[in-house]
């Protein structure tokens, strides 16, 4: 029979290249020879990453196939879908192009280490038990027996195969004793009982399922009209994009500290919450995106703090369309699984935000995945268990838990990647696997971008001023109008329209920025439609007369005031104590802290001081804020974009040097190679050895192997592989009636048995 190698160096170039195409690890490194190919393509881990992708029909063939022994194309659609079937044939096209089966003759084979992986009852079969020559002999139906055994085998015949026998001298134990008596049984471990194969097919009618697995039908769930997803989508990611700057702006001025093992303190992220108004598990979801995005990062001085990046900054100043996607394209693209925070880990110990031990490899494959469920359908909105029960048929290999869907759903929900629970369409763009660009198309942010810009409500700039110091914005403030409203107003409520307050304190901050009470009214009155109310006029009139009335300079500092009240008591002040204050006179405090620390303590005291010149003029202080130097080079990570290689080329390379190695072989002995159409060729190659070992392996064939044993000495030994994996060969000694579990690495070389007398030995 061919063997997988010769198959291998049998196929055509467009074939090797579809494989290589379709898994991409067998090309990286570069396999170097055919038979290194062969010996990739049948490792556990390159077979386990095939077998992860692959839907729960290839899952069935694979199956039949294993059950069968090897089979035809049409036994395999017999057996899987009761006769032809266009889903099983395109199953089995898919399997034959990933290597997963291979042709053998007229029949179908699995490629070696494929069984294995299928587990220890493919399709509910116990294929390593015999059965009986006859395995319809059941008992008739006058038999007292007859109705508990065959309720003992419909228990078992769709699987599993194993079973607990009931206690003797009961009718089904006294059943199940029959059974065992005429073969259709067999014992097991303890008090366990198993059907075999043979037994099982036959009751089954010769089917090894009962028929083709469906996927879900995605056209059942709830859907949503594309203005509702839309205008939806952009209302999320608009409030997202605001609570990470937000939290930057926060971060800048009292960045939290770093806990010893490398997170964020369960009291920073309390406080952070409060903050941002939101409840704790969305604030660790708003710290790690930021952090995903390169938007925070470790400040390593000391103190060690959590601190907004250079690029911060950058980000701050796109449009609101591009700052969404940039934090979009982080999300997807991120290890981190934010849904962990306040979970505990297998130590028992409490998991941080921000803590290193967040991330898994898996997440970005999990986010693509579900939201790939997600394509399939436009407008649908399916549930976490739809989107389980749809991956378990895509990837039946690779389901992931309910729990984790689930949260990936409600970061998209938050994200504003979902809207009203669909996937949005400038999601849609960046999550998409995009085709080779079409030159001077706009690259997928750009197209993403746009689209989300879409959704959005127009920007306004009517600020509504109303009597009693409140204000409304009648829809999404314009970026000048919302910086006006962060500086000197307190928000109250957002929906569709914006609501603002403004207090002494908004004021005083707006003043505290720079800016003087005519600016301040004058660029409210820019917004306004109605003039400025009275009111708001006096408020900000008064806190500006007494803004500045305490003057701040260097001692290394001092502070004055014209009225020595305001002074008064301020030395003696217990909660001052830190800015060593000391009264030169009634109207000067001479202070050790430095100016910008005074003016800052004072003002979280509820004064208002303001720092001054050495001739008295006012000086405006810059906030003090803390940059990170973000490790990397990029702002923003990128999505993932799997890059096809040149396949045609591989391929070509691949058939030189596999020619160059067969004759240098031919030229050498020494130099093994497997490609000699003779069966009982040998080798000493180690690639060539691990390939020889695994064509036995599933051929069932004997070799003559050369160990080398503890001493240093040769040792000769006819050998049936029967798994080869791990650096590990496992086999039976027909000779010796045994088997044994040998290091691949003290094997010297391995040949064919040839001859006749090595084959029968059993």
């Amino acid at each position: 029979m061919p063997t997988f190698t010769a198959h291998l160096r049998s196929s055509s170039d467009e074939e090797l290249a579809v494989l290589l195409a379709r898994r991409p690890d067998l090309a990286s490194p570069f396999p170097g020879t055919l038979t290194s190919l062969a010996v990739r393509a049948t490792g556990r881990a390159s077979l386990e990453r095939a077998l992860a992708g692959v839907d729960a029909v290839v899952v069935q063939v694979l199956e039949a196939v294993a059950a069968l022994g090897g089979a035809t194309r049409a036994q395999v659609q017999d057996a899987v879908a009761g006769g032809p079937h266009d889903e099983v044939v395109r199953a089995t096209d898919e399997a034959l192009a990933l290597a997963l089966l291979y042709p053998d003759d007229e029949r179908l084979a699995l490629a070696p280490g494929v069984a294995e992986l299928l587990g220890a009852h493919p399709a509910g079969l116990a294929l390593e038990v015999a059965g009986p020559a006859d395995p319809t002999a059941l008992p008739s139906d006058d038999d007292p027996l007859a109705a508990p055994a065959r309720a003992v085998l419909d228990a078992l015949t769709w699987g599993p195969p194993v079973g607990l026998a009931p206690g003797p001298g009961s009718p089904p134990g006294d059943a199940v004793a029959m059974l065992v008596a005429r073969r259709l049984l067999v014992r097991g471990a303890g008090r366990h009982v198993l059907l075999p194969a043979s037994v099982a097919l036959a009751l089954r009618g010769g089917r090894t399922h009962r028929g083709v697995a469906v996927p879900p039908d995605l056209t059942q769930v709830p859907h949503r009209s594309p203005e509702t997803v839309a205008a939806e989508s952009a209302s999320a990611g608009e409030r997202c994009v605001r609570l990470v700057a937000r939290l930057l702006r926060t971060w800048e001025q009292e960045p939290p500290g770093v806990l010893r093992a490398g997170g964020l303190g369960v009291r920073d992220l309390r406080r952070t919450a409060a903050t941002l108004e939101v409840e704790e598990r969305e604030a660790a979801f708003v710290v790690e995106l930021a952090s995903a995005a390169g938007l925070l990062a470790v400040d390593d001085d000391e103190p060690a703090v959590f601190a907004p990046t250079t690029d911060a900054d950058s980000w701050a100043g796109l449009d609101l369309p591009q700052r969404w996607v940039a934090l979009a394209s982080a999300w997807l693209a991120t290890t981190r699984t934010p849904w962990l925070v306040g979970s505990r880990d297998e130590r028992g110990s409490l998991i941080a935000a921000l803590d290193p031990e967040l991330s898994r490899p898996w997440a970005p494959r999990l986010r693509r995945a579900v939201l790939g469920v997600l394509a399939r359908e436009p407008g649908a909105a399916p549930t976490a268990d739809d989107v389980v029960a749809a991956l378990g048929w895509s990837t039946p290999r690779t389901v992931p838990p309910r729990g984790a869907v689930e949260a990936v759903l409600a970061e998209a929900t938050t994200l504003g990647v979902l809207g009203a629970g669909a996937l949005s369409d400038a999601a849609r763009v960046l999550s998409s696997p995009a085709p080779s660009p079409a030159p001077d198309s706009p690259a997928p942010e750009e197209r993403s971008a746009a689209t989300f810009a879409a959704g959005l409500s127009p920007e306004v700039e009517d600020l509504l001023l109303q009597g009693d110091l409140t204000g409304i914005v009648p829809g999404r403030p314009s970026a000048p109008l919302e910086a006006l409203v962060e500086r000197a107003a307190v928000v109250e409520s957002r929906g569709g329209a914006l609501t603002v307050r403004f207090t002494p304190d908004s004021v005083r901050r707006a003043l505290d920025d720079g800016l003087t009470a005519d600016e301040l009214v004058d660029r409210l009155g820019q917004f306004s439609r109605g003039g400025i109310p009275q009111a708001l006029d006096y408020l900000v009139r008064d806190a500006a007369r007494r803004h500045g009335r305490l003057r701040a300079g260097a001692a290394s500092s001092y502070l004055r005031a014209d009225d020595p009240a305001l002074l008064a008591g301020l030395a003696d002040d217990p909660r001052l104590a830190d800015l060593g204050l000391l009264q030169l006179a009634p109207t000067v405090l001479a202070a050790q802290a430095s100016t910008h620390e005074v003016v800052e303590t004072l003002r979280a005291h509820g004064l208002s001081p303001v720092a001054e010149t050495p001739d008295g003029q006012v000086l405006h202080l810059e906030r003090t804020v803390r940059r990170a130097r973000r490790r990397g080079s990029r702002r923003t990570p990128s999505p993932v974009v799997t890059r096809t290689p040149d396949t045609a080329a591989l391929v070509r390379r691949l058939r030189s040097a596999d020619a160059r190695h067969t004759a240098a072989a031919a030229d050498d002995p020494a130099v093994g190679t497997t490609s000699a159409p003779a069966p009982a060729a040998g080798t000493d190659d180690p690639a060539a050895a691990l390939a020889l070992l695994r064509d036995a392996a599933a051929a069932r064939e004997n070799v003559w192997v050369e160990l080398v044993g503890p001493n240093g000495r040769p040792e000769r030994r006819l050998l049936r592989p029967l798994r080869v994996e791990g650096g590990r060969l496992r086999a039976a000694d027909p000779v010796r009636e045994s088997e044994l579990t040998v290091a691949v690495h003290r094997i010297g070389a391995v040949q064919r048995a040839a001859d006749t007398h090595d084959q029968e030995v059993t």
